[in-house]
C-alpha cells in the first residue's frame, strides 16, 4: 500500500462482512457498514456546511461511536478528539484555539463542552447511535456557507491534538491524512497484523496512541477492534474471555494493574487467544515485561511513539527477531538518529537528543513558528528526549530534555500547572516539577512560597487546582518553600527538583 494514503482508502482493506468495530451490548458492524457510515457522515456534514479545512471538535465516551466517528468524520474534515474529562476552562481553550467550526457530543449530553462551545458560538453536532456498534447519525444546525466538499485529500489536515509544552499555551500538532495513514500502516507492519486478528482497545480515544496504534492500525489491516468503554481492571479479564483477542495495546500503569489481578483470572488467562501484547507512551520496566510474558505466553512489544510521529517511531520486533528488554526497539516507520551536543550525528553508543523523520511525522505545529525554529533543523523533527543508539540500531531512551511530566503516559505541562497556582490569592511563586513515582513512573508535585502574611495548606492548594484542571495535572504532593533554587540566570529550576527536596 502507498505512503500516500488517506482515511477513507484506508478503509477499503477490510471485506464487506468483516467485523470492523464490536462493543458490548451492539451488534458488529462490517467494514462495509462502516465505510457506508464514513461516506454518509461526509455527505452529512457537506449538506451542513462543514467541508474540507474546516475544524470538527469531537467530545464523546470510548467506546465504538467514538472510533467510528473518528474514522468517518476525518474522512471529510479536520479532527480533534478532546478529553471529556475536560473543565469548563480548559474546553474553551481548546475550543478557542482550535477555531472549531463544529463540535460533537452524545445525543442528550448537557455538559461543559456544549456550554462552552455556545458561548463562543460554535454550532452544536448531537451524535444518535444506532443498533450496530458504530452506527451512528448527526443532528444539528446548517450553516449557510460555501464548502469545499468531498473527501479529505492526502494533503489535508485530518486529525489536531494539543501537546503540552514546557511553557504554559500547549502547541496544536496538525497530522495530515498522509501522516496518519502511514503511521497506521507502520504500526501494521510492525505486528504483521492480518484480518483474522482482533485488537481489545482499553485506550482513551482523545489520545494517539488509542486513535492509530489501535484503532487505524487494526483497520488498514482489514481487522476488527473490540470498542470497551475504556480501561477497567475489573472488566479486563472477562472481555478477554468473552471476544477472546489476539492482542491488546495499552501504556504501562495499565499493564501493572492487570498482572495484579491476574491470579483472581487464571482459568481466563490459560485460555488467552493473545499473539501479542504491545506498550507504549511511557517507559515499560524490564521486570513487567518479563511478568507480562510468563503470564500470557505471548511476546511484548514495547514501542516508542509521540503524537507529532502520528505515533510510532520505534518498536521491538516480533519473534524471532530479538527484543530487547528496556530499549524501544528498531525504527520502525520513520528514520531515527541521535545528535551529538556538539552537533553531528552521533555514533553507536553515544547519547545525546533523539531526531527523527518520515512520512508520518507533522509537518510543523500550527500557528507557533518559535516552536517550529526549536523542533525542526534540516528536515529532522527534535523529540526532546535523551537517548542512545546501540550497534544493532535499537534506541534507548535515557531521559528527557524536556521538562514535561510523563505521569504513566499522560504529558503534563508544568507551566499550566504553575498558572493555575499563582492565580490562588496566598502564592506567591509556584514551580511545578515530576516527582518519582513506583507505578506511574512519574507524579506531579509543586514547590510554593506563600505571599507574606498569607495563609494556606496543601488540601486548599490542591482543591483550588482540582477546581480548575483534570484530575490527572493536579499535583499529589505540594511543598511550602521560603525561596524557590534558581539557576544562574535566576530561573525557577524543575530539573532535579524532586531530589533537591527529598522527594
Amino acid at each position: 500500500m502507498s505512503q500516500s494514503e488517506t482515511i477513507r482508502r484506508l478503509l477499503d482493506a477490510g471485506g464487506d462482512d468483516a467485523a470492523a468495530l464490536i462493543a458490548p451490548d451492539r451488534d458488529p458492524l462490517s467494514f462495509g457498514a462502516l465505510r457506508a457510515q464514513a461516506d454518509a457522515t461526509v455527505a452529512a456534514l457537506n449538506g451542513c456546511g462543514i467541508g474540507r479545512g474546516d475544524t470538527v471538535a469531537i467530545v464523546l465516551p470510548n467506546g465504538p461511536d467514538m472510533a467510528s466517528a473518528f474514522v468517518s468524520i476525518a474522512c471529510a474534515v479536520t479532527t480533534a478528539p478532546l478529553n471529556p474529562a475536560y473543565r469548563a476552562e480548559e474546553l474553551d481553550f481548546y475550543l478557542g484555539d482550535l477555531d472549531a467550526r463544529a463540535l460533537v457530543v452524545a445525543a442528550g449530553a448537557d455538559g461543559p463542552a456544549r456550554h462552552a462551545a455556545a458561548e463562543r458560538g460554535i454550532a452544536v453536532y448531537e451524535l444518535y447511535p444506532g443498533e450496530e456498534a458504530g452506527r451512528f447519525t448527526l443532528q444539528g444546525p446548517k450553516q449557510a456557507r460555501e464548502v469545499r466538499g468531498g473527501s479529505a485529500e492526502v494533503g489535508d489536515i485530518g486529525l489536531i491534538l494539543h501537546t503540552s509544552g514546557t511553557t504554559s499555551r500547549p502547541k496544536m500538532v496538525p497530522l495530515s491524512q498522509a501522516n496518519l495513514a502511514a503511521s497506521a500502516q507502520n504500526i501494521r507492519e510492525t505486528l504483521a497484523l492480518v484480518p483474522e486478528d482482533l485488537c481489545l482497545n482499553v485506550m482513551p480515544l482523545f489520545h494517539i496512541h488509542g486513535l492509530i496504534a489501535a484503532v487505524l492500525s487494526s483497520l488498514v489491516a482489514g481487522a476488527g477492534i473490540v470498542c470497551t468503554p475504556g480501561f477497567n481492571a475489573l472488566r479486563f479479564f472477562a472481555w478477554l474471555g468473552e471476544y477472546k483477542p489476539t492482542w491488546y495495546t495499552a501504556v504501562p500503569t495499565m499493564h501493572q494493574t492487570i498482572l495484579a489481578r491476574a491470579a483472581r483470572n487464571t482459568e481466563i488467562v490459560a485460555r488467552n487467544n493473545l499473539r501479542l501484547v504491545r506498550s507504549s507512551s511511557a517507559s515499560l520496566p524490564a521486570q513487567v515485561m518479563g511478568e507480562l510474558e510468563t503470564l500470557f505466553g505471548a511476546p511484548v512489544i514495547e514501542a516508542y511513539g509521540m503524537t507529532e510521529a502520528a505515533h510510532q517511531m520505534t518498536s521491538n520486533p516480533l519473534p524471532p527477531a530479538v527484543r530487547k528488554p528496556g530499549s524501544v526497539g528498531l525504527p520502525a516507520g520513520s528514520e531515527v538518529r541521535v545528535l551529538k551536543p556538539e552537533g553531528g550525528f552521533a555514533e553507536p553508543g553515544v547519547t545525546g537528543e533523539i531526531v527523527i523523520c518520515g512520512p508520518n511525522v507533522t509537518a510543523g505545529y500550527l500557528a507557533n513558528p518559535e516552536a517550529n525554529a526549536g523542533a525542526f533543523m534540516d528536515g529532522w523533527f527534535r523529540t526532546g528526549d535523551q537517548g542512545m543508539l546501540d550497534a544493532d540500531g535499537y534506541l534507548t531512551i535515557t531521559g528527557r530534555l524536556k521538562e514535561i511530566i510523563n505521569r504513566g503516559g499522560e504529558k503534563v505541562s508544568p507551566s499550566e500547572i504553575d498558572d493555575v497556582l499563582m492565580d490562588h490569592e496566598a502564592v506567591a511563586q509556584a514551580v511545578t516539577f515530576a516527582m518519582p513515582h513506583g507505578k506511574l513512573g512519574e507524579e506531579v508535585a509543586a514547590a510554593v512560597v506563600l505571599r507574606d502574611g498569607a495563609d494556606a495548606d496543601e488540601r486548599t492548594l490542591r482543591d483550588f487546582a482540582a477546581s480548575r484542571l483534570t484530575d490527572f495535572k493536579v499535583p499529589r504532593k505540594i511543598v511550602f518553600l521560603d525561596e524557590i533554587p534558581k539557576g544562574a540566570t535566576g530561573k525557577l529550576q524543575r530539573i532535579g527538583l524532586a531530589e533537591k527536596l527529598g522527594l
